[in-house]
């Protein structure tokens, strides 16, 4: 267990060198290159953060609360200053501990987002992720709008080794998760997984689209635990954010899912998401295999964004 926690905190590391080499090698310059602690070397901080993609939110909280710690624990060194950093960049992202209760009883899981953000391949892996801890998982393809989208899917469903239920391109995606319901609760399903289609630019399509969704399996499967995943694409850095409130506009979010961080320099969007919308990154992606979609961890984020060498 101990090696295979080491080896997905190293490719926890090597997805998110891109980050690590624009916003840590940028404030390591601050702490070593600074000669006090003044206007400048926050002023130098707040633009790396914020470059960094970290949101003007989280970055205001972090240094806020860094200039205390340093008044108050009379700090004079801006080298001192790195640790009590991380510390509060780590105090902006919680995850509860419940948060990944819906894996251990019947769930229904909606994946939403806009088309290009990965959602589709989230399904996928976590499909297979759930099949291999044992659950019995089953996807329905609810996006009937995009063309191809069942076929990516059905794709994504044998490679995991479970089965889907779908529907042709422009058939009602409720009827797909009336069906699907009714077949997880006969085959004792653990885990429902649900594509959704992903057009925000016809809001109240969408809106009334999740609203039908939503009162078919309150109405059809009342006791299973609800899961609302919006996938963002991290590459994307505030565009990310925007797509997130638009969504949380049309439906109750529980959690993120944040892809394509291994491709993107901009990996503080994790932390600007919390911060700036009280959801939680739930799982996030560094690379293409199974084994790159992860339980976001907020201190191993942190750790393998700011350490140097790979823990032992």
């Amino acid at each position: 267990m101990a090696e295979e926690k080491k080896g997905l905190f190293a490719r926890l590391r090597a997805g998110l060198s891109k980050t690590r080499d624009n916003i840590v090698s940028g404030m390591d310059r601050v702490f070593l290159g600074s000669s006090r602690i003044d206007d400048d070397f926050y002023d130098e901080l707040e633009e790396l953060m914020i470059m960094g993609d970290m949101g003007i939110h989280a970055t205001d909280e972090i240094l806020t609360n860094l200039k205390r710690q340093v008044k108050e624990q009379h700090i004079r060194d801006p080298k001192d200053c790195r640790e009590l950093l991380i510390n509060n960049i780590m105090d902006q992202m919680t995850v509860d501990e419940h948060a990944y209760d819906f894996e251990e009883k019947p769930s229904v899981v909606l994946i939403i987002g806009v088309n290009g953000v990965g959602k589709t391949t989230s399904v996928g892996k976590l499909a297979g992720i759930y099949k291999n801890r044992g659950k019995r998982v089953l996807i329905a393809a609810a996006d009937t709008f995009r063309a191809a989208a069942g076929e990516q899917l059905e794709v994504w469903a044998q490679r995991a080794g479970v089965d889907m239920i779908g529907a042709p391109e422009g058939s009602d995606p409720a009827s797909v998760i009336y069906d699907a319901v009714s077949a997880a609760k006969a085959r004792k399903i653990d885990i429902l997984l649900c594509d959704t289609a992903g057009r925000l630019h016809n809001k109240k399509n969408l809106m009334a689209e999740l609203a039908k969704i939503d009162r078919i399996i309150t109405r059809e499967y009342p006791d299973a635990i609800r899961e609302n995943l919006v996938v963002l694409d991290g590459t994307t850095g505030q565009n990310a954010l925007s797509q997130a409130r638009e969504f949380a506009g049309v439906t109750n979010l529980t959690g993120i899912i944040l892809t394509k961080m291994d491709g993107t320099s901009k990996g503080g969007i994790a932390i600007a998401v919390q911060s700036e919308l009280k959801i939680p990154v739930k799982y996030i992606g560094i690379g293409e295999s199974l084994e790159d979609l992860q339980r976001f961890e907020p201190r191993e984020f942190v750790e393998a964004i700011f350490s140097n060498e790979v823990q032992e």
